[in-house]
């Protein structure tokens, strides 16, 4: 319980370490030119790509463990 405690008092106090401007000039002239969805697809292509990859690496180890299973 302590430390559930200490964790979330240290995530609290870290908090504002995370926070930003409101003006950041690169994200409003992406915002203005409309290229910052080009830049949300892109970032989404690649985690979904990512855990694409993950996911078939998962079914070929589960598969390899099933027959190493097997013969023991």
């Amino acid at each position: 319980m302590k430390k559930i405690a200490f964790t979330l008092l240290m995530l609290t106090l870290t908090l504002n370490l995370f926070a930003q401007q409101a003006d950041v000039e690169m994200a409003d002239t992406l915002r203005s030119n409309g290229k910052i969805y080009v830049v949300v697809v892109c970032i989404v292509l690649i985690l979904v790509g990512l855990l694409g990859y993950l996911f078939v690496l998962d079914k070929r180890l589960k598969k390899l463990e099933k027959k190493s299973g097997d013969k023991n």
